[in-house]
């Protein structure tokens, strides 16, 4: 390609924190849930890579087409590719691309075709831009991008941080993630934590009805804990893991959950996973066991435990009837019933329709 530098370029992070930065000189943009995406165009010559420097082209082959329509001629993009269905964004239906059988990729993509959401401008031309401070190449992104139609989107951006609050409440209801803070004086820095990420986390009350020996300590460490929310038919769903725990502290649980191993599956609300892997479990119950779509290949054989004890965990948000990230444990919880464990102590947001973040420039 004959563009200012050549791919792979690491794309810019960000680092995390707990509120919106105060003061002057920030832009903001909503946090997509999706996939990392740089693109380099160069006329007919396409290729996005993703945030571990390795090509998506072949798993989105519909954005190649929309892009080399949208884009200029000889340019780089920083952005991220996101499906959307029913008003929200889908992650899971990005992670069903990731397919060997291309055959199966181009079914997806006819069935729930992609979108490209862009945020930054790092070449244009000759022109390298990544020493550029942020808040022009946020404006020659909008010259260039300001006429784009879907599947290509400039995603929404503000300097007013009471605006970007109101984004972080109301965004979520379409499936994104927070608020992402930039410098508008900043350079694009690849590899470095030059960006702030605010997310969304609160806390929930689960059962703790499994766990996952650690891979580097079977039979002595917890890996994981599986943990169950009960919904208003009185069904214990798996709900998703905490696995936030130190290497003494994996030792320590091993020794603690040991008496709740003894008889565990009598009883118990998942003693049918076997069967359900191999389809014979009753329609609409998630539970642990199966391949997953998120690690191919990983053992996710699991410990059944008396589900009789409560633990407080951090999440950042549900997606469906789990929680999208792994959670953060914070401490068992005694005092509490397992029956009280439901998915209506969840705080739940208003859907927004993804229509409405992808066919306005709020703020830009």
């Amino acid at each position: 390609m004959r563009l200012p530098f050549d791919p792979p370029v690491e794309p810019m992070l960000a680092k995390p924190a707990s509120s919106l930065p105060d003061g002057e000189g920030w832009l903001y943009e909503p946090k997509w849930d999706g996939f990392r995406a740089l693109i380099f165009r160069d006329g007919d010559e396409m290729l996005i890579q993703s945030r571990d420097l390795k090509p998506l082209d072949r798993y989105f082959p519909e954005l190649t087409v929309a892009l080399r329509a949208a884009l200029p001629e000889r340019c780089v993009l920083d952005g991220e590719v996101v499906i959307s269905r029913g008003g929200r964004l889908d992650f899971d239906a990005l992670l069903l691309r990731i397919h060997p059988a291309e055959s199966r990729v181009r079914i997806l993509a006819a069935e729930l075709p992609a979108s490209y959401v862009a945020w930054d401008l790092l070449a244009l031309g000759d022109e390298d831009l990544r020493a550029v401070p942020q808040g022009e190449r946020r404006h020659r992104l909008e010259v260039v991008l300001g006429a784009v139609q879907p599947p290509i989107h400039l995603t929404p951006a503000t300097t007013d941080r009471a605006l970007a609050a109101d984004w972080f409440d109301r965004f979520e209801g379409a499936g994104l993630d927070g608020v992402v803070a930039k410098r508008l004086d900043a350079a694009y820095q690849p590899g470095k934590r030059a960006m702030v990420k605010i997310k969304h986390q609160r806390t929930a009350d689960c059962v703790v009805a499994g766990f996952r020996w650690h891979k580097n300590g079977p039979g002595t460490h917890v890996g994981s804990l599986l943990l169950g929310l009960f919904d208003d038919a009185g069904t214990l769903h798996h709900a998703g893991v905490t696995s936030s725990f130190g290497w003494d502290q994996r030792a320590a649980l091993a020794l603690e959950l040991e008496p709740l191993r003894a008889n565990a599956l009598d009883g118990h609300p998942w003693a049918g996973w076997a069967e359900w892997a191999a389809g014979m479990a009753a329609p609409g119950q998630r539970v642990p066991g199966a391949t997953s779509r998120w690690s191919r290949g990983k053992d996710l054989s699991w410990e059944p435990l008396q589900a009789v004890r409560v633990v407080e965990v951090a999440y950042d948000h549900l997606q469906g009837d789990r929680f999208r990230h792994a959670t953060t444990f914070r401490h068992w919880h005694p005092d509490r019933l397992p029956a009280d464990c439901r998915y209506d102590q969840l705080e739940e947001t208003p859907a927004f329709e993804i229509a409405g973040i992808f066919g306005g420039r709020a703020g830009a």
